[in-house]
This record gives C-alpha cells, structure tokens and sequence, in this order.
C-alpha cells in the first residue's frame, strides 16, 4: 500500500469529524513526519500519542481535535496495535491492581516529583475534578469542591473520617481546618505521604503510607476522591467490603470517581502506557454490581462538565510553570504531559467521561438523604 493512499484513508476518517489534515483551523493536524499515516492505523489511539510526544504532527488546540473526534464517534473504528492487543489480554488474564502492584503503580504517576504537582494544582494541592459552581478560578473551585464533600456528609466537629487515597492531603486538611473532623488518610505514594504530613502538621490527621486492603478500624464516615479509578475491575467488590467493614453503621461513604459510559475491562492504551498505568475507569453497571447488597446508594451527582476546566487550568499553570520544571523532565516529558492533559480536557467536555459524587449508607437514611448540591 502507497504512502498516499495511507494518507487518505486517514484524511478520510479524520474528515468525518471535521478535521483536517494541515488545514487551517485550531482543531486540525500539522503533519511533519509521512511515517505518522502507517503508525495511527497500526497502532490506534497509543500510536497517536505516541506520535505527537515524538513531534511528529501538532495541533494548536489538542482539546478542541480530541472533542471533535469523540463526539464523532471515531474511537470506535480505531484499531489496537499489538502492544494494546497485548495489554488488554494481560488485564483480562491478570490482577493488574494487587495488592503488591499498587505501590509501583502510583511511583510511576505520583512518585515523578511534588513540585510538578505543586507548580501544577490549586493551592491545596487538590489532584481531582473542581467545582465550578460560583467559581472563577481554580482555588475556589478546588475550595468549593472540598466544601461539597463536606456538607453532603453533614460532617461535624470531633468525627473521625477515612480517606481512601488522601493524595497530598487536602480534603484531610480542609475538613480538619473548616469542620474540625479528626481524619487518618492512606495513600500507596511515599512522595505524597511525605508532603502530605508536612502539610497537615498541627492538625488532628494521620497520613499513613498503606494499602486500602489493610485498613480494618471503625469510623464515623468514609471518603474516596479519584482513587477508585486506580482499584480495577478485578478489585471493586473487595474495595466495597473493605469500606463496609470500616464504616460504623450509621455512617456515609462518599465516593468520587470518574465514571466510564459503558464497561471496559482495559484502560486507553496511551494512558495506560505514559500517565496512569493499570487505571481502569468504571462504568455505573460495574459500580452496581461491587455495590449490591453492600452499600444503598443514597444520592448520585454528575459534574464530569467541571473536569473540561479544571484540566484546562491544570494545564495552563503547567505550561506557565514549564520553564522550572523543564530542566528535570524534558521536552518528550512536555509533549507528553500536554497530550495527556488537553485530551483528557477533550474528552470531558465531549461528554466521554463523566465524574460522579455517590453518597452511600451500610442501611439506607430512616427518613431519607436530603441532597446537597
């Protein structure tokens, strides 16, 4: 086959969507390499990254291509190259998030260095989706965010919470601050844990480096923020039964997470690859099945809108802040991390992906949940 006509069976996939090759506008693809053709319909969506973090095409608007592509449907005609193949048979096959991979798993995303994350995300240091609700900029919306979480809780003085997955420690920090609750946050990251002591010193919470599988001690409330996309299929209903044996009776379980709209049982090929490896986004049928006859869901919330903004924020500080970081990672580091964050942009704000609030009872609210939003 002749590299024109590669060639135009690209432009003519690409065109369904309304872009173009080399054409004029934000949304459309500046090819510099021939070979870029051959790899994406070998290789699917991790030949695309792949070629844009070797420099051979860019675009001036990654989000705005990805959008286009996605809300065209295109994903679904994209073929898996054999490492993808691969991947995929390696998940089915195998616990990709055990108990002794879940540890590596983090380092390889959270373990890269704070002061990326630092220079990157709002002043807490919050690495999941804000609210935007009344906010014009990324603090507040990290701010609003953390209230929410709070308040659909009607957390109280003295109230001792679980964070599953505390990150740098902001949701502990915030609700210890804000609504004096006594709060023991786990990550699997020992960069994380580090600064997120040092952040929290002073106040009622304990950052511990542990795996969620090992927890077994009561408490008033449970909260997992952007985390579960890190358990796998695999490991939901064992996740679910670890929160039920912890959370006291009475208590709510608020679980934050990125929602998928339909099953999969492998993650996107390129992240899986570059940014969150073994991640695995669920779907509502995937959290039913982990849940039932475990937990009441008691309310559900949607905001995956927000997420569009916050990662456009994320990359604005971290394309802002590129000069100080770039002598320790690199351009392909750049080119990456601008790929990962403006598609992912993409795809929220084509309604790929979504990011739900579950607010769930071991016996369900006598009286019922007053919703919070």
């Amino acid at each position: 086959m002749s590299v024109l006509t590669i060639q135009q069976q690209v432009a003519a996939i690409l065109a369904t969507a309304g872009v173009k090759i080399n054409g004029p506008d934000a949304w459309d693809l500046q090819v510099h390499d021939e070979r870029f053709y051959k790899r994406i319909l070998t290789d699917g969506t991790l030949g695309l990254g792949e070629a844009y973090m070797d420099g051979w095409w860019d675009c001036e608007s990654i989000d705005q291509f990805v959008f286009k592509v996605l809300k065209a449907d295109l994903y679904k005609t994209a073929k898996l190259g054999w490492r993808s193949v691969l991947q995929l048979l390696l998940a089915k096959m195998l616990n990709m998030q055990a108990k002794g991979k879940a540890a590596r798993n983090a380092q390889r995303h959270y373990d890269i260095g704070n002061k990326l994350y630092q220079l990157m995300l709002d002043k807490r240091m919050t690495y999941s989706c804000g609210y935007w609700k009344n906010a014009y900029n990324l603090d507040q919306a990290q701010e609003n965010k953390l209230d929410l979480i709070c308040r659909k809780l009607y957390l109280q003085p003295g109230q001792r919470v679980l964070d599953i997955g505390c990150g740098w420690g902001s949701f502990a920090k915030y609700a210890a601050e804000k609504y004096g609750a006594e709060v023991v946050g786990i990550t699997v990251s020992e960069e994380q844990a580090a600064l997120g002591s040092e952040m929290c010193k002073g106040l009622p919470i304990e950052i511990r480096l542990q795996d969620y599988r090992e927890i077994k001690e009561p408490f008033d409330y449970i909260v997992s923020v952007g985390m579960f996309e890190h358990v796998g299929y695999r490991n939901h209903r064992t996740f679910m039964q670890v929160a039920a044996r912890c959370l006291k009776d009475n208590g709510l379980f608020l679980l934050h997470t990125i929602g998928h709209n339909y099953s999969r049982t492998s993650a996107d090929p390129f992240t899986d690859t570059y940014i969150f490896p073994n991640c695995l986004i669920p779907s509502i049928k995937q959290l039913g099945g982990a849940m039932e006859h475990i937990f009441m869901v008691e309310d559900w919330h949607n905001f995956g809108p927000y997420y569009d903004p916050t990662l456009m924020a994320w990359f604005h500080n971290f394309d802002s802040n590129w000069p100080q970081l770039q002598g320790e990672y690199g351009e392909r580091f750049y080119r990456m991390w601008k790929y990962y964050l403006l598609s992912s942009a993409g795809s929220f704000r084509a309604r790929h992906n979504q990011l739900w609030q579950l607010v769930l009872s071991k016996k369900g609210i006598v009286g019922g949940y007053e919703a919070v939003r």
